[in-house]
Parts: C-alpha cells; structure tokens; sequence
C-alpha cells in the first residue's frame, strides 16, 4: 500500500487499508492489481479523476488538426493559371494544412506521364521555402497526384 503522499506503508490486509482510507478521508485505488500483492494508493479519486480530464482537455486544445487540401492541374494549363494556383498551394502550406497537388489527363494525353511529373516537380521547386514533397508524383488511373507538406517550423 502506498500513502497519500507516495510514501510506502507496507502490506496489509484490504479491511486494514480501507480502514486507513476511511480514517483520513480518501478512497483506496488500485494501482497495480496484476503485481503480486496488488499495489493500492491512498488518494482522492474524485480530485484525480478531475485532474486526468483536464490534462485530457488541455492536451486536445494543443493537439493541430491538418487538413488536406487538393489543387487541380491540367497537363496543357499556361503559366498564369499555372502561378494562381501556385499561390493557393503556397497559402494552404503557410496555413499549415498538406497540398494534394493532382494532374488530369484526358485522352490520349496519358501517354505523356512524364510532362505531368515536370509540372509536379516545378510546382515542388516553387514551393519549396514553404513546403517539402510527402508523397512523390505516382500515376494513380487517369490522375498524377503528389502530396506536399508544410516545412517544419511553420
């Protein structure tokens, strides 16, 4: 048995504890029931119940939700077009969330995988104060697709 101030009381029989519980107002918990004795503290479970649930709480508060957020290309789009969606990629990684950057083809368009991977690579070396490559570009049915992330520190 451990006392309320984690000091060790020793071994004693359960009506023997719980009666020392009872004496100084505090509940007798098991800590350890597979040890050979089963190890009880002397505690408020109540306070300690409370504490758990708002090391829980302050926990979840800190704990960052990441989002996915998808930019779409096509494999012929021109370099305007090309830098507006650059920008968003660029807020959506400054903003903490990853970037599933996805090339249509269409067609016969398909054939020329390798033109998609440069446009993945040049948006990649575009982004790259803001966010690092997650998932290379792999060739997923008739879509390229890559996944960026926020660099650390962000």
């Amino acid at each position: 048995m451990i006392g309320p101030e984690g000091d060790q009381i020793g071994i004693m029989p359960v009506r023997e504890a719980l009666q020392v519980a009872a004496d100084k107002g505090l509940d007798l918990v098991e800590v350890a029931p597979q040890a050979r004795p089963p190890v009880c503290r002397i505690m408020d479970y109540g306070k300690y119940k409370y504490q758990q649930s708002k090391k829980e709480r302050e926990a979840r508060k800190r704990q960052r939700t990441i989002n996915v957020k998808e930019v779409k290309f096509r494999l012929n789009i021109e370099e305007h077009d090309f830098q507006t969606k650059a920008r968003n990629a660029e807020k959506f990684l400054k903003k903490g969330d990853k970037v599933k950057v996805t090339i249509m083809f269409r067609g016969r368009e398909i054939t020329h995988a390798t033109l998609g991977k440069e446009l993945c690579m040049k948006l990649a070396e575009q982004l790259k104060e803001v966010g690092v490559i997650e998932k290379q570009p792999k060739v997923e049915g008739r879509n390229m697709v890559m996944i960026l992330a926020p660099k650390d520190g962000k």
